[in-house]
């Protein structure tokens, strides 16, 4: 697991100034305004779920018809042969074997 480390002081170029940035006080939190916070599914519920369904959405749309994930065994030659065209060789292996028509 990656710990994120979080910056504390003013950077130029992140959406505000050296004065926005200096009037901003905000004081550590105290243990029990830790106690008392909540997680923030609690806390916003309807926000959570809006941004549950953004997340969602991300990614490639979805094409009409999908592929099949298989394994399949082939000569090294052919995969040599299909790898050294660059980017996109396992889909011209698609198109060769949708060409061949078995």
């Amino acid at each position: 697991m990656v710990k994120k480390t979080f910056k504390t002081g003013f950077e130029p170029g992140r959406g505000f100034t050296q004065e926005d940035w200096d009037a901003v006080d905000s004081q550590p939190l105290t243990k029990g305004e830790i106690a008392q916070a909540k997680p923030f599914r609690e806390a916003l519920p309807e926000l959570a779920t809006e941004m549950d369904r953004e997340i969602a959405r991300r990614g490639r749309p979805k094409a009409d018809l999908t592929k099949m994930p298989v394994t399949i065994r082939l000569d090294a030659d052919v995969i040599a042969k299909f790898k050294a065209t660059g980017k996109g060789w396992q889909s011209r292996i698609n198109d060769v074997l949708k060409r061949a028509k078995v």
